[in-house]
């Protein structure tokens, strides 16, 4: 409808044009009737004094740090027993998540126990040998290697316990199952195993994510480096779901580009409270307070590009319009003047604006309605204003 009556506008306005030839208009005017103006729905407002914002634009992802995420690995080869968590799953650090089976345990403990035993009939004999010895009945040689073999017997009970204390198994007992332990406390992600499977050394069974630490690394350009620091206030939003604005807090900044794009990575933290429901891998688009300051001000829409400049409307409050012949229907029509500025930070729906010439404080300022006075004006020949 609107765009119905901007071509009628234009078309109007050339037809004036047409009638009144010898008249020079300005080409940054243009004239609506009140019947127009309230079709178009224009209305007014002044220049404010807002607290705005300047950002600088940056897209990156969510992820946490490296103490926050785990990949579970076995230190010892086996088939998978038993599975005991799903993926998504919350498991505390300890949690048993898997146990695999290997004959190799059995020995470890064995090991242990054939190791404990000896020492115990060692340390008896130890202890005789060194009162013998002290009482120079029986040569110090016999003491000597009775010692050293209570010494080798003591270091292989140390390293099977070490190694059966490394892969969680108790050293009472005997069992083949190693259990696969939680080494974080978070949620279970990518399961890379199955019952009945072999599991290797070295290759991941489980990803564990703690998402309470969880943080942003935006992309930042070399360009915009000299602005950011550590402490500044980030607002940002999930790519595909922004509805909701989420804040945070800038604590580190790298000292090398990340890649041939030349931008750095800077990280922030979220609040706890914030990170619910966001995972490693969201894409975020973040805007980075610079800085904050009282500027004048009008709504965004207020402002309209024309080439290779920014204009806005004021109503033209005295307008010299020329009297209608006698027995003429004159309908009044209300003036617009298209006001060059120079835009500056918008933020909250709001744009700063520097005016290029002089403008009254109190001057009524378009505020909606601006972008077809600006077709109207385009599209009028001489008179189009």
């Amino acid at each position: 409808m609107f765009i119905l009556f901007v071509v009628s506008l234009i078309s109007c306005n050339n037809k004036k044009a047409e009638e009144t030839p010898e008249e020079e208009k300005s080409q940054t005017e243009v004239a609506l009737n009140e019947s127009q103006y309230k079709t178009v729905g224009i209305e007014t407002g002044f220049v404010e004094n807002r607290n705005l914002n300047k950002v600088i634009k940056a897209n990156g992802y969510t992820t946490v740090p490296p103490q926050n995420s785990a990949e579970v690995s076995t230190l010892i080869g086996g088939t998978v027993k038993d599975i005991f968590v799903l993926e998504g799953t919350f498991v505390t650090k300890g949690k048993v998540l898997a146990t695999i089976q290997n004959l190799e345990v059995i020995e470890m403990q064995e090991d242990f126990h054939s190791a404990t035993a000896n020492i115990e009939y060692l340390q008896l004999e130890y202890n005789r040998q060194k009162t013998l010895s002290d009482e120079n009945v029986n040569p110090r040689k016999v003491f000597q290697e009775v010692k050293s073999k209570l010494a080798a017997e003591r270091a292989r009970a140390q390293a099977a316990k070490n190694k059966l204390e490394a892969l969680h198994v108790s050293t009472k007992g005997s069992t083949s199952l190693v259990p696969i332990v939680a080494p974080i406390s978070g949620y279970v992600g990518n399961i890379k195993i199955a019952k009945g499977a072999y599991a290797q050394t070295g290759i991941a069974l489980f990803e564990v994510v703690d998402n309470s630490q969880m943080h942003l690394d935006l992309n930042v350009y070399e360009k915009d480096l000299g602005s950011i620091s550590v402490g500044q206030v980030i607002d940002f939003v999930l790519t595909n779901q922004s509805n909701k604005s989420i804040k945070g807090k800038i604590f580190g900044i790298n000292k090398s580009f990340s890649n041939e794009s030349k931008t750095v990575a800077v990280h922030a933290k979220i609040e706890s409270a914030d990170a619910k429901g966001l995972i490693p891998g969201m894409y975020v688009s973040a805007n980075i307070n610079i800085t904050n300051a009282t500027v004048p001000a009008l709504p965004k829409d207020a402002v309209v590009r024309n080439a290779d400049k920014y204009f806005v409307y004021v109503q033209e409050e005295e307008h010299q319009e020329k009297k209608p012949e006698a027995g003429t229907a004159h309908e009044k029509e209300i003036h617009f003047k298209a006001i060059e500025v120079v835009p500056g930070t918008t933020d909250l729906g709001f744009t700063e604006v520097k005016f290029v010439d002089h403008v009254p404080d109190k001057a009524k300022i378009v505020t909606k309605g601006a972008f077809y006075l600006l077709s109207a004006m385009k599209g009028g020949g001489e008179h189009g204003h």
